[in-house]
């Protein structure tokens, strides 16, 4: 019996180790046009077994709820990151060494009642993403004006995958600071 047990904790140890080994790939797909959203994120194991789908919709009876929610104050938030700020860097830094994007891809319609400020914010956009587009090697954005009206239709995808195993220490050297640790209580406790 008690090999059994030991069996099993072994092959659920090396199964943990395989995922942190060969990553996790993250896929979304998005859609907007006119008013109608639609979107879908996946989350692949071994770059090929779906574990979680998670799909959205746009809704069209959304009630706005006269319910405020309590937000943090400001100043006291950038009170608690300012000592952070370094080893918050640190972490964004490990943190993209561990990702990789396989695939950047959309195709955005804009327009605007004025056709100076369709043509000026075509003009940002495509500054914008001919950036991306150089630095990012799988990334392929495009733009496109509308000179009809207002409108923004957008169709996207990305597969982007994130190496775990290369975020473990990196994520424990982070936790490891009391400021930091200070700064998750302060965010929890609002």
């Amino acid at each position: 019996m008690l090999n059994i047990l030991l069996m099993i904790i072994l092959l659920i140890i090396i199964f943990i180790f395989i995922i942190l080994l060969f990553g996790i790939r993250l896929t979304a797909r998005w859609v907007k046009v006119d008013s109608d959203c639609d979107g879908c994120l996946e989350i692949l194991i071994l770059k090929k077994l779906k574990v979680y789908t998670f799909d959205f919709k746009s809704d069209d009876d959304d009630e706005d709820s006269d319910e405020e929610k309590e937000h943090m104050n400001p100043k006291r938030l950038y009170e608690l990151a300012k000592p952070c700020f370094e080893y918050i860097k640190r972490f964004i830094d490990d943190f993209l060494n561990a990702v990789s994007i396989n695939k950047l891809e959309n195709y955005l319609i804009i327009g605007f009642s004025s056709f100076a400020n369709t043509g000026m914010y075509i003009g940002y956009i495509w500054a914008i993403s001919s950036i991306i587009n150089s630095s990012v090697p799988n990334a392929d954005l495009k733009a496109e004006p509308s000179f009809s009206g207002a409108v923004l239709n957008v169709k996207g995808s990305m597969n982007i995958d994130i190496s775990p195993l290369k975020l473990v220490v990196p994520a424990i050297r982070l936790i490891s600071k009391k400021e930091v640790r200070t700064l998750i209580r302060g965010v929890r406790n609002g």
